[in-house]
């Protein structure tokens, strides 16, 4: 029931949800992360996300994992898009189902907060005047500025 994946193209949450979905299950929790228009006073054009592909996919897996021995029978759902994003699309997606909503949104709350902590994804923030900036994901300070 475990699904991880690094993608290219739009996240389908209806399929995530499908595919953690269970009768034994009497909650789904998700959460989206998406692509805001302003960041610290910046107006927002875009994202570009870059990854260290293999190993953000083997941490991704490592923190689901953690996920299902911390929170007990919990089926868990996380695809994080890559490349350019625009304003408003979704750009990470986790869904869990367990039989209990507690479970079901302490593991989804858990599985975000890792992947902001572990795993090697990179975003880059495309801003309106033309500029962008390389932005922490564990923060909210743009890291460096590069003309485009």
């Amino acid at each position: 029931m475990t699904h991880v994946a690094l993608v290219y193209e739009p996240i389908d949450i209806a399929r995530l949800v499908a595919r953690v979905a269970s009768p034994s299950s009497g909650a789904i929790a998700s959460f989206l992360g998406t692509v805001r228009e302003v960041n610290e006073g910046r107006s927002v054009t875009g994202i570009e996300y870059s990854a260290y592909e293999e190993m953000a996919e083997r941490e991704m897996r490592q923190i689901v994992s953690d996920a299902e021995t911390r929170f007990n029978n919990v089926a868990i759902a996380l695809e994080h898009r890559l490349g350019d994003i625009a304003l408003g699309d979704v750009s990470v997606a986790i869904v869990v189902c367990h039989a209990h909503r507690a479970p079901a949104l302490d593991a989804c709350r858990f599985v975000i907060e890792e992947l902001k902590k572990r795993v090697p994804i990179w975003k880059r923030e495309h801003y309106a005047d033309g500029s962008r900036a390389w932005v922490d994901n564990r923060a909210t300070t743009a890291t460096r500025e590069v003309a485009h």
